[in-house]
């Protein structure tokens, strides 16, 4: 009896940076962050917001009273962090923890730097610890310590500082960037594990409906027609044909191949359903619906399991696909 391989499974990170326009009322926070002022805004009821809101909780008109507030402040409420993750402020258990700084009537998130759950309490007065290099981004605020705190105290291992605020002109920052990370584990199906595996022996293995007899790839598990599992797999050629394409004629960050290229829908010969890939070997306004293409398969020491071992399709030279053929795979 064989015992079929477990599902595939690999680690995978997204990761870029989020910019963020701040306008006038956000705009001035963040610049006096970065000259290590706090301000807040006062509202039509005469409560001053930290952070500041750009619009009246109670009228919804534009706020503009601007108010410098203190730098200590009394903790309203607490939650442990025991087991900090990548990215968070402080890299040892810590604190969280809404803090109303005297002058505001709002409370602020932030980290506060104790040494355990019964060193922070309701009604604790604490101030902030200010990174050593401010750029205009809340992390400028690099956590706060208990009131009583010696200035000397060696500070706890912190994230890497944000990367540098834009500024409108000399002194002013209109501009936020924000680093965004997203770890997790991808595990795949155990039919999408065979198709991957055999990629990595240079196949294309499909699925095939029992009922509708469509072929689907990559493989689905069930007939997204029929509801009845797939269980026929059938090997497929490296051959099709183009069905629908866009032309890519602008840069953008982390882009690998220069403009213009192609990115096609490719119906591989037997297959009932197209995938993405690049069309490349020709000129860019040469590729055509219904171009008879062949994949171009990486150096045989680069294949792993993955479609990527396919580096791109190009044209095979044959005779183009009649329209009627793909025209219900569009």
């Amino acid at each position: 009896m064989t015992t079929e391989a477990p599902p595939l499974s690999e680690p995978l990170e997204i990761h870029f940076d989020y910019t963020r326009s701040l306008g006038p009322v956000l705009g001035r926070f963040m610049t006096g962050l970065a000259q290590r002022r706090i301000e807040g805004v006062t509202g039509s009821d005469g409560r001053v917001h930290v952070p500041p809101v750009e619009y009246d909780p109670v009228t919804a008109a534009p706020l503009s009273e601007f108010v410098e507030v203190d730098q200590e402040g009394t903790v309203l409420t607490w939650s442990w962090c025991a087991e900090p993750v990548a990215g968070q402020p402080i890299q040892r258990p810590f604190a969280w923890a809404l803090i109303r700084l005297d002058g505001a009537d709002t409370a602020l998130l932030h980290a506060v730097d104790v040494e355990a759950p019964d060193a922070i309490h309701t009604g604790m007065r604490v101030r902030v610890r200010w990174t050593d290099e401010p750029v205009g981004h809340i992390r400028d605020i690099a956590y706060f310590v208990p009131a009583d705190a010696p200035d000397d105290q060696p500070p706890p291992p912190t994230s890497p500082a944000p990367p540098a605020a834009e500024r409108a002109d000399g002194t002013s920052v209109d501009t936020m960037i924000t680093p965004i990370k997203l770890g997790y584990d991808h595990t795949v199906s155990p039919e999408e594990s065979r198709y991957l595996r055999a990629l990595g022996e240079g196949k294309l293995i499909g699925q095939r409906c029992p009922k509708c007899e469509k072929v689907y790839l990559p493989p689905r598990g069930a007939c997204p027609t029929d509801g009845v599992p797939t269980t026929t797999e059938v090997e497929l050629p490296d051959t099709g044909i183009v069905t629908t394409f866009c032309i890519v004629n602008v840069p953008f960050l982390g882009q690998q191949i220069t403009p213009p290229y192609v990115v096609a829908y490719i119906l591989l010969d037997g297959a009932d359903i197209a995938f993405l890939h690049l069309v490349r070997g020709c000129e860019a306004d040469e590729v055509r619906m219904g171009m008879r293409v062949r994949a171009q398969w990486r150096p045989r020491e680069e294949w792993e399991t993955s479609m990527r071992n396919i580096a791109h399709f190009e044209p095979s030279g044959e005779a183009d696909a009649p329209y009627e053929s793909y025209a219900h795979h569009l």
